[in-house]
């Protein structure tokens, strides 16, 4: 069949959930046994995210092919479970760096480089490519912004002109909200009809609308809505609030989103998508009673989506295990040796969070040592890893000036460095570990029982590296370095097999966790500290 291309926009306000929506769009399709992908436009004029503190965009994600991208592509392969890569996820910067490279070039033969039709073209160009592959049924593109950004007029007049060129292959789906006022015990239509109205005087008419709201939008509201916005009442549904992003794809599902969707592009809806894994998910989600306790220990803890990863692959991993998560924040800056047993004595795990820079990393070399001396299951993760390794080296080692040339150029204890190719590379990225990279693990090692394989694949961000030439020292003090690149024998993990859990992974496994099929190495931690859990409450 000819691909199908399904347009996400948003309006009234930002955060209302485009990513969620698109998301479960996407995962009911797939569940119907199409093949579907999902793209996300930024408009922002930074290249990638790489380069933006958290406090700006929250975490920044990292796909299989190494590109630093949106953390709504997070929410994509949590959904789906399948791989995107550099090609689904575009910004503003992207789309102007390459036309600029262009008209350097020469490719528009002197022509004045205008936004119409040059940058619009390339704005279609990326999203005619995935299509073009031949591998998708369906290809989503989420807008990020909100209908009335100037940023976002040049993406939204490119899903004009496609509107027209791809006819009835194409469809556009708008996200918009409809706010409660209190005080006047009313839901209010009139923000979702100028959204709507905003868009329409772009050339845009949305063929399905789905309103957010935290109360439910009775069927005459609806049907106003219909009426003002030019849109069929049945393709009118809504959004409202969940316990569970997770319970999104079948409430949409309930509401016929995917039905709706099929038939707009022609498609008959026969059958049911098959949802039974995700509802088996949310069957656990629903009926654990149990608890675990993990803490983070990391210097971003205040925003909601600086770990939202790692946040997702805990749930997951404490879902599957029949436990609900109770995870708590612990701010790094604010871990003492004064304080540590208070904050940490009550968890059942502790998780050293990645990051980049000083602030905060003498808090967790604080609480590491706790965790170590204490043997509580602990899962460093980056720069988690590499904390692990200073703190063994200087309270075990007795190397008491230990560090990461990060933090102090200058120390003669390296423990952890940049590697020599690395050093003459000044451009912000260009030293940079990206992508997916093959890790070989000693076998009856924890992390190999844990993925049940010697032979693993996940995701680096970072730059810096355990320094091979203190390996022999530290292995003989019982840290074992057990996972290695088979490529550059670089470390990737590190274990102390002595106890109950204390592994230390270079890279990030918290990328490749999803819904139906989570991180090993999250179950096995999670495990881990549900035993510990029980075993102190026996004690007592």
């Amino acid at each position: 069949m000819e691909t199908k291309y399904i347009f996400v926009t948003g309006g009234v306000v930002s955060s209302l959930g485009k990513g969620i929506i698109s998301s479960s769009l996407a995962c009911l399709l797939k569940a119907r046994g199409f093949r579907v992908t999902i793209q996300k436009f930024d408009p922002y004029i930074n290249i990638d995210p790489g380069t933006l503190n958290p406090y700006e965009h929250g975490e920044c994600y990292v796909t299989v092919d190494g590109h630093e991208a949106d953390l709504d592509l997070g929410h994509y392969e949590r959904f789906t479970n399948i791989q995107t890569t550099r090609a689904n996820n575009v910004t503003t910067g992207r789309i102007y760096k390459s036309v600029i490279e262009k008209e350097r070039r020469g490719d528009y033969l002197g022509k004045t480089v205008q936004i119409i039709p040059h940058i619009t073209d390339e704005i279609k160009r990326n999203v005619m490519a995935l299509g073009k592959t031949g591998d998708f049924d369906f290809v989503i593109t989420e807008i990020g912004g909100v209908v009335g950004d100037i940023e976002s007029l040049p993406f939204l007049e490119a899903v004009r002109q496609l509107r027209w060129e791809l006819e009835d292959n194409c469809l556009c789906l708008h996200l918009t909200y409809v706010p409660y006022i209190n005080a006047a015990k009313e839901l209010k239509t009139k923000p979702t009809q100028h959204s709507v109205k905003q868009l329409q005087q772009l050339g845009i008419q949305p063929d399905v609308l789905v309103l957010r709201t935290e109360h439910d939008i009775p069927a005459t509201m609806r049907k106003k809505i219909a009426q003002f916005c030019n849109v069929a009442p049945d393709a009118v549904i809504q959004s409202i609030d969940a316990k569970s992003i997770y319970d999104v794809p079948v409430l949409m599902h309930e509401q016929h989103l995917d039905e709706i969707v099929m038939r707009l592009v022609d498609l008959d809806p026969q059958g049911q998508p098959d949802m039974n894994p995700w509802k088996e998910f949310l069957t656990k989600m629903r009926t654990a009673q149990k608890k675990v306790t993990i803490g983070l220990v990391g210097k971003y803890v205040e925003l909601q989506d600086a770990y939202k990863s790692i946040n997702e692959a805990l749930f997951q991993a404490a879902t599957y295990a029949d436990h609900v998560l109770d995870l708590r924040y612990i701010h790094s800056e604010r871990v003492t040796p004064e304080n540590v047993d208070s904050q940490l004595r009550d968890l059942d795990g502790v998780i050293i969070a990645p990051g980049f820079g000083q602030r905060g990393i003498e808090g967790k070399f604080t609480a590491l040592k706790w965790c170590r001396e204490h043997d509580v299951p602990t899962f460093g993760i980056c720069l988690g890893m590499q904390c692990m390794v200073i703190e063994f080296a200087r309270n075990v080692l007795g190397l008491k000036e230990a560090n990461s040339t990060e933090m102090q150029p200058h120390t003669p204890d390296n423990v952890i460095d940049l590697m020599e190719e690395q050093k003459s590379i000044s451009n912000m990225g260009g030293t940079m570990r990206l992508g997916a990279y093959d890790c070989e693990l000693q076998p009856g090692s924890r992390a190999a029982k844990a993925y049940g394989a010697t032979r693993v694949s996940e995701r680096h961000r970072h730059r810096f590296e355990f320094n091979n030439d203190f390996r022999a020292r530290f292995e003989a003090a019982g840290m074992k370095c057990v996972g290695e690149n088979p490529a550059t024998h670089l470390v990737e993990v590190v274990e102390l097999p002595d106890h109950r859990w204390f592994i230390g992974t270079q890279y990030h496994p918290e990328y490749s966790s999803t819904v139906l099929s989570p991180s090993p190495l999250f179950m096995d931690f999670v495990r881990s500290a549900i035993s510990y859990h029980e075993e102190r409450t026996t004690d007592k």
